[in-house]
């Protein structure tokens, strides 16, 4: 059986952590967009980033971040490793990396097929992609909308790189999300929030437990 690895974001309080770990997410990510209901500042996810245990993997998600955001965030916290959600180059891309010496971890929106196309350039740079539903062109956030895409997309494509789902994912939909699609990561923000931006820890706990029971691309009955 093959380990599905979790990432949940947007986390805000220690009981926030706490429930990632309890539930065995590999990921736990703070989010640094100040338009987002899950912000956070460098001051309050060091302390989100001290409780949590060793092993947790701690992602920074930045949106276009200059490097006086970067070095803010990254005096401060101690991370495992950089998110960029926004619309950074590739050159940008190797810069960060370069820089500050972290794992970078790429977002790339997708709609449509055309989409995917830019990811052929960052996964020569980054480290992790993440493929996520590409936002509306109104919308405030990059992320976290709880939109999906056509799975379909995904199916059969290989990259040099490992790569993360989101998109809309819920502990409903994440082993469907998995069987299409063979991803062996996946990333959930909204779809276990109570509210914008409140975690739910049973709803974590489900999401994880739904995401790690499927073998080999096929859900296990329990």
């Amino acid at each position: 059986m093959r380990e599905v690895r979790v990432k949940i974001c947007g986390l805000k309080t220690p009981r926030d952590v706490a429930a990632v770990a309890k539930a065995g997410a590999a990921y736990a990510g703070f989010n640094f967009f100040p338009k987002s209901p899950r912000y956070v500042t460098p001051a309050e996810a060091r302390l989100l980033a001290l409780s949590a245990p060793e092993g947790l993997c701690k992602v920074a998600l930045v949106v276009d971040a200059d490097d006086a955001v970067l070095d803010a965030i990254v005096a401060e916290v101690p991370l495992d490793m950089l998110q960029l959600h926004g619309h950074e180059s590739p050159a940008r891309v190797a810069e960060i990396k370069a820089r500050y010496g972290l794992p970078v971890m790429k977002v790339i929106g997708v709609a449509v097929e055309a989409d995917l196309a830019p990811l052929l350039d960052y996964q020569l740079v980054a480290d992790q992609i993440l493929v996520d539903a590409k936002a509306p062109k109104d919308a405030v956030l990059p992320g976290g909308n709880g939109l999906t895409f056509d799975w379909r997309l995904l199916v059969g494509r290989k990259w040099l790189k490992p790569w993360m789902l989101a998109g809309g994912l819920t502990p409903e939909n994440v082993g469907q999300a998995i069987q299409r699609t063979g991803a062996r990561q996946v990333d959930v923000a909204s779809g276990v929030e109570s509210a914008p931006g409140v975690k739910d820890a049973g709803l974590i706990a489900a999401f994880v437990q739904a995401a790690q029971g499927v073998k080999d691309g096929v859900p296990i009955l329990r």
